[in-house]
C-alpha cells in the first residue's frame, strides 16, 4: 500500500490519515526512502530535511492518534522550492552567489503551512535566483522533465514540479513571476496554482522581481490547489462542490495561439472541445493591448530584477551561468523614466483589459505555446536558449503583466496544459472553474 502513496493527492493522503490508514511517520518515511532511491534524486532536491520531517511527521502521527489533527494536510509531506527561506537550513536559490546562506527563520508561508502540521520534505532546485522558465541551471542542477528526461522540466519552479511529478513529494511549494509555477506544471502534466500579487505573503522568500513576484502550489489536484492556498495564507479553502461548466463563458485569447507549436495548440484544442462538450460557451478574440503590454516584458521584468541583484552580480559575476548573467544585466540598459511610464501605461492597460473580459469566468489559452527543449541543445546554443526561454514564457507572462490569477491543468496531451486566467483576488473563483474542467479533461 505504501507505493501507491507516493501517487495519491494530498488531499486523499489527508483522508487517509484522518481515517487511520495512513501514519504520517510511515507515509513520511516512504517519501524519504522513495527520495533517496531515486536516480534523479540530485537533480531534483537541493537538500533534504529529514530530521525535521520525521519530527513533524512523529508529531503529526500523534495529534492523529488524539483525535486533535489541525486539519486536512495535517502529516502529508510537500517540498519547498529553495527560494522559501528554512530556519538553520540553507536557502541558495539556485545560485552560487548565495551558496551557504542560512537563514534564521522560515518564509511566513513555510510557517503557516508547518503551524497547520505540513511536514517539510527538503529544497527542490529552480532555475538560478528564478530568472528562466526554461529550469536549465548548470551551476546547480538541472531537473529533467517527467516525459522526457534528455529536455528541461520548465522553470523557475523545476524542482518543485518534478519532486510531484516524479512521487518524491505529494505536494510542492513554488513561485511565479512570469510563469514560474504554470510552466513546469504543465511540462510535467500537474495542477499550477499562480495567485494574484499581494494575496499570498512574500515574506522571507527571495525575490526576483517584487512587484510581480507570487507564491503558489504544484500538485495532482484542483482540490489540492485549494487546499494549499488555504494553508499557505491561513485561511479556508474554496469551496469546490458543485463545481459546473454549464453556462460558463470562456474567452479564448488568440495571441496565445500565434505561432504555438502543433503540440501545445493540438492539446489545447482538443481540451476547448471537451470543455465544451461540458457545457462551456467559447468565444475567441485578440487583444491588441496585451500585445502591446508583452512588448513593455522587457523594461517591467528586467529593470527590477537587475535593480534587486546588480550589486550581488557586478560583485561575482563568474559565479553565474552566463544566460542567466545577460538576462539580468539586460535590465540594466533602461533609464529610470522608462520604467516609471511602463508601469504607468500597464496600470492603465490593465483596467481596460479587466473591462473588456469581465463578461467571462475566464480567459484560457495555452499554458506554454513550446515544448520542453533539450537540455544539450539549449547548452550549446545561445540564440537557441534566449528564443526558447521567451517562448516559454510568452503566454503565462501575460497573466502576470495583468495581474490575473491563473491555473493551469494538464489537457492529456504529455507536457501540454491549458491555462485559465481569472480576475485579480478571485483564486476562489478560478478553482471552482477549475474543479469543473478538470472533471471533463479528466
Amino acid at each position: 500500500m505504501s507505493n501507491q502513496w507516493l501517487t495519491m493527492s494530498m488531499g486523499d493522503l489527508g483522508r487517509g490519515i484522518g481515517a487511520g490508514d495512513i501514519d504520517p511517520v510511515a507515509l513520511t518515511e516512504t517519501f524519504l526512502d522513495a527520495i533517496k532511491a531515486h536516480k534523479f534524486q540530485d537533480r531534483i532536491y537541493a537538500r533534504l530535511t529529514e530530521s525535521r520531517a520525521l519530527t513533524e511527521a512523529a508529531a503529526a502521527s500523534k495529534r492523529a492518534a488524539s483525535g486533535h489533527r489541525l486539519g486536512l494536510l495535517d502529516g502529508v509531506p510537500i517540498s519547498w522550492k529553495d527560494l522559501f527561506d528554512t530556519a538553520g537550513v540553507a536557502t541558495e536559490a539556485g545560485s552560487a552567489l548565495l551558496k551557504d546562506r542560512v537563514p534564521d527563520r522560515d518564509a511566513e508561508v513555510l510557517h503557516n503551512a508547518t503551524a497547520q502540521g505540513l511536514v517539510c520534505l527538503g529544497k527542490t532546485h529552480m532555475s538560478e535566483l528564478a530568472f528562466s522558465g526554461l529550469g536549465l541551471n548548470p551551476v546547480t542542477a538541472t531537473s529533467p522533465c517527467v516525459n522526457d528526461y534528455d529536455a528541461v522540466s520548465g522553470g523557475s519552479s523545476s524542482g518543485a514540479a518534478t519532486s510531484v511529478a516524479f512521487g518524491l513529494a505529494a505536494g510542492a511549494v513554488g513561485s511565479d513571476t512570469g510563469g514560474s509555477v504554470r510552466i513546469p506544471a504543465a511540462w510535467n502534466d500537474l495542477v499550477g496554482l499562480k495567485t494574484t500579487s499581494g494575496r499570498v505573503s512574500s515574506k522571507g522568500v527571495v525575490p526576483l522581481a517584487a512587484r510581480f513576484d507570487t507564491v503558489g502550489p504544484l500538485c495532482r489536484t484542483v482540490e489540492d490547489a485549494a487546499l494549499m492556498l488555504a494553508v499557505l495564507e491561513g485561511g479556508a479553502a474554496a469551496d469546490l462542490r458543485g463545481a459546473s461548466l454549464k453556462g460558463t463563458r470562456l474567452l479564448v485569447l488568440e495571441n496565445g495561439l500565434e505561432g504555438a507549436r502543433s503540440e501545445p495548440k493540438a492539446g489545447f484544442e482538443s481540451a476547448i472541445g471537451r470543455l465544451m462538450d461540458g457545457g462551456a460557451v467559447i468565444r475567441r478574440a485578440h487583444s491588441a493591448i496585451v500585445d502591446e503590454a508583452l512588448a513593455m516584458s522587457g523594461v517591467l521584468f528586467t529593470t527590477e530584477a537587475y535593480a534587486t541583484w546588480q550589486d550581488e552580480i557586478e560583485a561575482r559575476p563568474d559565479l553565474m551561468f552566463v544566460e542567466i548573467l545577460e538576462r539580468f544585466r539586460a535590465g540594466g540598459q533602461f533609464r529610470g523614466a522608462d520604467y516609471v511610464r511602463a508601469w504607468q501605461r500597464l496600470d492603465q492597460i490593465r483596467d481596460e483589459y479587466h473591462a473588456a473580459i469581465a463578461g467571462y469566468d475566464a480567459v484560457v489559452l495555452p499554458t506554454s505555446p513550446i515544448m520542453p527543449p533539450i537540455v544539450s541543445r539549449l547548452m550549446d546554443d545561445h540564440d537557441y536558449y534566449v528564443e526558447e526561454n521567451l517562448w516559454a514564457l510568452r503566454n503565462t507572462r501575460i497573466g502576470n503583466l495583468m495581474g490575473s490569477c491563473g491555473l493551469n491543468l494538464p489537457t492529456g496531451l504529455p507536457s501540454t496544459g491549458i491555462m485559465l486566467m481569472g480576475a485579480p483576488m478571485a483564486e476562489e473563483r478560478l478553482l471552482r472553474l477549475g474543479a469543473a474542467a478538470e472533471a471533463v479533461l479528466a
